[in-house]
């Protein structure tokens, strides 16, 4: 009898140590859900949605003020000490990418070939700083009203980004040139690759998550380094989206923005049909091809 109330008393201690185990696992997966999700490259910090340049605030309506201490490894710092993207082009040479395969996260991309002709497109988004050369020129409105440089144009309408992109030696990107760069000949599902949607590589859901609360606009352009495509190019997914020209003349917007919750809205394929402007809306130009003629 002894024997048998001590091994029932052995039983009862190793469940409530269990018991106190799994209270413990379950509290340290909460505290682990309730960070915020990694999403800043090194030399710049989080700040609430933002990724500010270090030692820079933030105001009430969400912009990093300040001078920037340090800046993303592809940045640099204008004259007022504001983290800035340089402007830089990408060669995208000529092929075809295949949409239309079963796709396990969702529905399947409409099934479609995109074959495209050599071009050059933007690194990143058109920033506020490169809109505001063209509006001091006369070739585009004055109407950047975000004091951060650094951070994409938004709010334009498709003939202005136009106007922009003739100022600029270029046109917007055609539906199937910003298709291609963004699948590449793999038909990638993102612009990285087929998985990996995660905080540090898109700027997405930082207004209602996932990646962060009441954000209010995008980031830097070219603040999401790890989400570039294998050829070098930025932001295709997330931060805003971007106006392309369709096939029957009309305007697209594509690539979902920061305001994007859900992983269909930032595929390759996915396209926002839009006919004038809107505050989560940019763009980036596409010129002729500098690659050496074989």
């Amino acid at each position: 009898m002894p024997e048998f109330r001590l091994t029932r008393f052995n039983y009862a201690v190793a469940a409530g140590v269990a018991a106190l185990a799994s209270i413990a696992i379950i509290v340290r997966f909460a505290q682990a859900e309730r960070r915020v999700p990694a999403r800043c490259p090194p030399g710049l910090d989080a700040r609430e949605a933002r990724c500010c340049g270090a030692g820079q605030g933030l105001t009430e309506s969400g912009q990093c003020k300040g001078s920037a201490a340090t800046c993303a490894t592809n940045m640099q710092r204008d004259d007022g000490g504001a983290c800035l993207l340089p402007e830089s082009r990408v060669q995208i040479a000529a092929g075809t990418s295949d949409f239309g395969a079963a796709d396990w996260e969702g529905p399947s991309a409409p099934p479609a070939s995109v074959s495209v002709a050599a071009f050059d497109l933007d690194r990143a988004e058109v920033t506020v700083a490169r809109f505001r050369v063209c509006a001091v020129a006369g070739a585009c409105p004055n109407s950047a009203q975000d004091p951060e440089p650094g951070r994409p144009v938004r709010n334009i309408s498709p003939e202005e980004a136009s106007a922009f992109c003739a100022f600029a030696g270029g046109r917007l990107p055609s539906a199937d040139e910003w298709l291609f760069a963004a699948a590449g000949s793999a038909g990638r599902r993102y612009p990285w690759g087929n998985t990996g949607l995660v905080c540090r590589r898109a700027s997405f859901g930082l207004f209602a998550g996932p990646c962060a609360r009441a954000g209010s606009g995008p980031d830097f352009s070219g603040a999401r380094p790890d989400g570039a495509t294998p050829e070098g190019v930025l932001d295709l997914a997330g931060n805003v989206a971007e106006w392309t020209r369709e096939a029957d003349g009309g305007f697209a917007a594509r690539g979902g923005s920061f305001l994007s919750e859900l992983a269909g809205d930032l595929k390759t394929w996915a396209v926002e049909v839009r006919r004038t402007r809107a505050p989560h809306v940019g763009f980036r130009c596409a010129y002729a091809s500098s690659a050496p003629s074989k």
